[in-house]
């Protein structure tokens, strides 16, 4: 009998991260394909986590690129269409919620092939979020959902969705210890940049939303700009033309701190070291919450909404007096819950994949 064939999607900086744990347990069960669709494609985007993390090369890299959402997505459909006719993987899996997720579950759906979605069950609420939207649909095309957290169960059985669903943890935080672990001998962010731990606020703004809206994006900047300590900016490529599009570059320059895009290592020690974080990314809310980071986030509505009920994540949107009380506010953080499984849970995804795939193993 032939070694299974499990056909993996990435294709954006979360999905690196994501897939990093992941991948180095089940290339040792089972034959893996990774593809790489693109979606993210300049080194500090994209080949400077695979570097770090030592992310096996891609066997296929689709070279997708930036286009609208449509646009992007029908290229993802037909270059992985191709991949799939041509693997015939066993299970396609994907990661989280962009146009590279639904893209290979669509694809997989549309071949008869099973989908297996890692983040599996999160919601927001904002349909008007592509990640929404994408999310969804990627849940109602699989046949595994590994799910973060319990809340996810209850989110998905209400929406009448519980064969296949397992508890796993978030891999997010398994790809944080690990590099964690590192960040003291191989991190020179801080002294490359002259900042002293505890005295600067990091920030990430990079959500379409955000971007593209010159009033919320206006008022993001003069919240930030009224930061009593140093922010620090590792600036997404959409942000940087955003900023320059709505003529708030200038403005951004001399009150933050703007610096391109790091890899994951220093990015890691950036959070890790500063007194807190703004940020609209998912991704970042959590892993300030494994770094002990209080976060304050620049939505209006959150997926993680444990954190926010932990006390250690505050919604505070684009509102700039918000953000600037946020970003001064000095009360004590409640003890925080153990909350997304104790670093494990990539070892429970690629258990799941192969009890999956080879029920009687």
């Amino acid at each position: 009998m032939s070694e299974p064939t499990v056909l993996s999607v990435v294709g954006a900086r979360p999905q690196f991260v994501k897939a990093f744990p992941v991948s180095r347990l089940l290339r040792e069960r089972v034959r893996e394909v990774l593809v790489h669709t693109g979606q993210h494609y300049d080194f500090g985007m994209s080949d400077v986590f695979f570097e770090e993390l030592d992310i096996p090369e891609p066997e296929y890299n689709l070279g997708v690129g930036s286009a609208n959402h449509a646009v992007q997505t029908g290229a993802m459909l037909r270059e992985i269409d191709a991949v799939v006719e041509s693997e015939e993987p066993d299970l396609v899996l994907v990661y989280g919620d962009t146009n590279s997720t639904l893209a290979g579950a669509l694809v997989a759906a549309k071949r008869t092939v099973p989908v297996g979605h890692v983040e599996a069950g999160l919601r927001s609420g904002n349909w008007s979020m592509p990640e929404e939207v994408n999310r969804v649909l990627t849940d109602r095309c699989s046949d595994l959902l590994f799910v973060p957290s319990e809340r996810a169960v209850e989110t998905l059985a209400a929406e009448g969705i519980t064969d296949g669903v397992t508890v796993t943890g978030d891999v997010m935080y398994d790809a944080v210890l690990r590099v964690r672990d590192r960040t003291a001998t191989e991190a020179t962010v801080l002294d490359d940049l002259d900042l002293g731990r505890g005295e600067y606020v990091l920030a990430t703004v990079h959500r379409q939303a955000n971007t593209d809206d010159p009033e919320r994006l206006a008022a993001i900047v003069e919240g930030l700009a009224s930061s009593p300590r140093r922010v620090v900016v590792p600036l997404h490529p959409r942000t940087r033309n955003a900023l320059d599009r709505h003529d708030l570059l200038e403005r951004a320059s001399n009150a933050l701190t703007l610096i391109d895009p790091v890899g994951y290592v220093d990015f890691v020690e950036l959070l890790a070291e500063a007194e807190r974080v703004a940020t609209d990314s998912g991704g970042v809310q959590k892993e300030a919450f494994y770094l002990d980071v209080r976060c304050v986030t620049l939505r209006d509505e959150t997926e993680w909404v444990e954190t926010v009920e932990a006390g250690w994540n505050e919604l505070v949107g684009a509102d700039a007096g918000a953000i600037r009380r946020a970003l001064r506010r000095t009360d004590e953080l409640p003890e925080k819950p153990p909350l997304y499984g104790g670093g494990h849970a990539a070892e429970r995804v690629v258990d799941g994949v192969v009890a999956f795939l080879e029920p009687e193993a």
